[in-house]
């Protein structure tokens, strides 16, 4: 972390903290004889994604096919990843998930609107500690519309 404070009344600043530490490092290496140092220029994060596929449009009472993939790359954590729907006034439910897995996770809903309108479908993206964790994470999200005429 790059800490800055003011050392006079002027308001002029000096910067510490990392350009202390490489320059120390610098003059470990040179002391040792050593050719190199690699410094984090900054802090890992983990990289996920969901995608989700499913028809623009569906007409009513034939089936519509929804699939969704995802995975993370954070350690320790199993991914499940669901479908969730939202319409005709409903509110976000589940309609399926998949099984707890260590890479990535793949999910297939099917089914039938009875009536015309918009019908959303999302995939989301858990973190579990376990097979059978009460508390997953959420991790990432995609949202889809699927119109039903």
């Amino acid at each position: 972390m790059t800490r800055t404070k003011k050392t006079d009344r002027t308001g002029t600043k000096t910067r510490g903290g990392r350009l202390a530490v490489i320059g120390a490092l610098g003059l470990a290496t040179a002391a040792l004889g050593l050719t190199s140092v690699t410094l984090a220029a900054g802090p890992a994060s983990a990289k996920g994604s969901v995608e989700i596929t499913a028809p623009r449009t569906a007409q009513v009472g034939k089936t519509i096919t929804v699939k969704a993939n995802g995975g993370d790359d954070s350690a320790g954590y199993l991914h499940q990843l669901c479908i969730e729907e939202n319409g005709f006034g409903e509110g976000w439910h589940q309609e399926t998930c998949s099984a707890a897995a260590k890479g990535e996770a793949h999910v297939t809903a099917q089914g039938t609107s009875a009536r015309s309108g918009t019908l959303r479908f999302r995939a989301v993206l858990y973190g579990l500690t376990s097979a059978h964790d009460q508390h997953p994470v959420r991790l990432h999200s995609s949202d889809v519309a699927v119109s039903v005429r």
